[in-house]
């Protein structure tokens, strides 16, 4: 058995990066996001990017940091609210921007993942989302056609992880990252605990490791996006 166990997130996208490629990445706020893997990108220097992502992180820390150094070409995403500089960038023509919403992004990964090149949903007709997709009826209501995504990359961020690549996200983290894991042609997670084998009980585990290439172990910073505090 090939081993999936890297000691470092640059070794573990070693011979996988390439200007130009598309990337889907986990994570839902700044929670479950490959924060590791996200820094070895920048580090890298890939460019011309296209990025599938619920959203951009911020400023300074997950995608926006990708933002920062100009790597990324288009960004794919239903929600780009926390995000200066993607905001600037936008408006000012230097990214490429396609609006998603939630639920459209998680089942194209999830398509993409089974292999369903395309599918028809009701969200979004009548809005700038539909502008230039089929639209077709189906029992007298119109709906539009979403393709699949299938990205060169897929990176993810779990909870706990084994060796053969068996992933548990926690709570909020399991947002779009078990749709990312499996949209990719390859897909690296990077987790906070490597447990042995067995040690994930089968009904526990969300995302097989059959879908997951590489693995690491890292420490993660785990930031609070919006911190909401009563007064004292």
């Amino acid at each position: 058995m090939a081993n999936k166990v890297y000691s470092t997130a640059a070794e573990a996208l070693d011979g996988l990066l390439f200007d130009g490629m598309t990337i889907a990445a986990g994570g839902f706020g700044l929670s479950g996001i490959p924060e590791l893997l996200i820094f070895a990108l920048r580090e890298s220097g890939v460019k011309d990017l296209t990025v599938y992502s619920n959203n951009a992180g911020v400023d300074d820390f997950g995608l926006g940091i990708l933002l920062q150094t100009r790597q990324v070409r288009k960004m794919c995403a239903s929600y780009v609210g926390e995000n200066a500089e993607f905001m600037r960038q936008y408006l000012s023509g230097e990214l490429e921007l396609e609006f998603n919403p939630q639920g459209t992004l998680a089942e194209r990964m999830r398509a993409g993942g089974a292999g369903i090149p395309g599918f028809y949903t009701r969200t979004g007709v009548g809005t700038v989302v539909a502008e230039g997709k089929e639209h077709k009826e189906f029992d007298g209501e119109t709906f539009i056609l979403e393709r699949g995504i299938r990205a060169d990359l897929s990176i993810v961020k779990a909870w706990k992880g084994d060796a053969q690549g068996n992933l548990i996200y926690r709570k909020t983290a399991r947002n779009f990252n078990p749709m990312v894991a499996t949209c990719g042609k390859v897909t690296v997670a990077e987790v906070e605990e490597i447990v042995p084998v067995g040690a994930l009980g089968p009904d526990a585990i969300h995302t097989p490791g059959i879908f997951v290439q590489r693995i690491i172990q890292g420490p993660h910073e785990k930031r609070i996006e919006q911190r909401t505090t009563r007064p004292a």
